[in-house]
């Protein structure tokens, strides 16, 4: 292969962006699960804890 076609599948390699945006969407689609997982994480905590200090009310305890 000669130098100038070496550098012209390189060029054409960098200026293909097909693959490039699947690579976005996984990466994109990675920080979204990740985003819900700590939401519901978090949400979970908070839940817990309401329902913790309601049946700590109920038994005529305080929270």
């Amino acid at each position: 292969m000669e130098l100038q076609t070496i550098k012209q599948a390189v060029i054409k390699f960098i200026k293909d962006e097909e693959g490039l945006t699947i690579v976005e969407y996984a990466v994109a689609g990675g920080l979204i699960t990740l985003g819900a997982v700590a939401a519901f994480v978090a949400l979970g905590t908070s839940v817990s804890t309401a329902i913790d200090c309601l049946d700590k009310a109920v038994n005529g305890t305080t929270c």
